[in-house]
């Protein structure tokens, strides 16, 4: 299911505005100090927010202050992962960025496949990709569904196995074995988009 469009008010960051995509609002907020920012679903709040301005439009919604920064909860010490498709199921597509400056470590497209399995993917592409590295980075992911996978070592999703989707369930397969073969201490760590925005590895396709 396609996700819907959102406006990102940007109050204090390199450009303030109303961007139209997350990756454009990341742009003027990533790195900048105390940035301050938030989404909404229509472009006419995200214009009388940008009037308002931060402190106003906070308290107003009941968030914290504009004193505060809840994006330092972030642990930058991480990479992020997520998926995309179009259609459920349809094209399918994930990608495992640097939490911190978004740049984009691997990459897998499949011409037929669901959102939940490119999620799953996406976290074991992860793990193998950090154990090979010995690093200790946590990954996040905006999935419960894929974390409760991961955790069970098994990709339940339901989609039918024909001659269509044969090589994407090799690749599921290949991921659950080496779930079952390998141990890790990777943090998987869910990403808290009503507080922070869209996951950094998110498409943009909102």
């Amino acid at each position: 299911m396609a996700k819907k469009q959102k406006y990102y008010v940007v109050w204090v960051g390199a450009k303030p505005g109303i961007y139209n995509s997350w990756p454009d609002c990341q742009k003027q907020v990533a790195g900048f100090p105390k940035a301050r920012y938030k989404s909404f679903e229509s472009k006419l709040e995200a214009e009388l927010a940008l009037k308002k301005g931060y402190s106003i439009t906070s308290k107003s919604s009941k968030q914290k202050s504009s004193t505060s920064n809840p994006r330092s909860n972030i642990n930058y010490i991480s990479i992020s992962v997520d998926a995309a498709c179009s259609g459920n199921p349809g094209k399918m597509e994930y990608q495992g960025v640097d939490t911190k400056s978004g740049k984009q470590y691997f990459h897998f497209a499949s011409k037929l496949g669901t959102n939940n399995i490119g999620e799953f993917l996406a976290i074991v592409h992860g793990l193998s990709f950090l154990k090979k590295q010995n690093s200790k980075r946590a990954i996040y992911t905006d999935s419960k569904s894929a974390m409760s996978w991961v955790r069970n070592k098994k990709c339940k999703t339901t989609l039918e196995r024909n001659t269509q989707t044969e090589e994407l369930y090799k690749l599921i397969e290949r991921a659950e074995i080496w779930l079952k073969q390998n141990t890790y201490n990777t943090e998987i760590l869910k990403w808290d988009t009503k507080s922070w925005g869209e996951i950094p590895a998110d498409f943009g396709r909102k």
